[in-house]
């Protein structure tokens, strides 16, 4: 979604996904701040079980190359909605990703299923928050 890079048809028929991962664009960690805040507001792709924080919603999630989730969680990486919904890379750009746009398949307002805005514009706070104040953890 956001390095466009693409897994093979072939791979993709024999359900072979080396390389990409969900990542949760709310951090699972942070699920006590997600509730609390009310999130899971935001998330309109599940049911309204009171029991459920939601999440895992795949409104919270999108596929990426492994090592570019491991920036993102990092919040080295992220997507700035107010700007087209534009990759943001707070370092080196090594996988040609700043500038980008990301995928409108995962931000397409008739899938139920696609990203929440709420929690995109969450994390690009966060991620501008943690460069430049230079933490190493974001202020939640």
């Amino acid at each position: 979604m956001i390095s466009e890079l693409s897994n093979p048809e072939y791979s993709i028929a024999n359900d072979k996904w080396s390389g990409f991962e969900a990542a949760h664009i709310f951090p699972l960690p942070h699920e006590d701040l997600w509730i609390d805040c009310g999130y899971r507001k935001g998330i309109t792709d599940m049911d309204d079980a009171a029991v459920s924080s939601r999440i895992h919603s795949a409104q919270n999630r999108f596929l990426l190359q492994a090592t570019i989730h491991q920036f993102f969680d990092q919040y080295l990486v992220s997507v700035n909605l107010d700007d087209d919904y534009k990759v943001i890379v707070f370092i080196g750009d090594f996988f040609n990703c700043d500038g980008r746009i990301l995928d409108p398949a995962c931000r397409n307002p008739n899938d139920t299923h696609r990203v929440s805005d709420h929690v995109l514009s969450w994390n690009f706070r966060q991620s501008v928050l943690v460069n430049l104040r230079g933490l190493e953890e974001p202020n939640l």
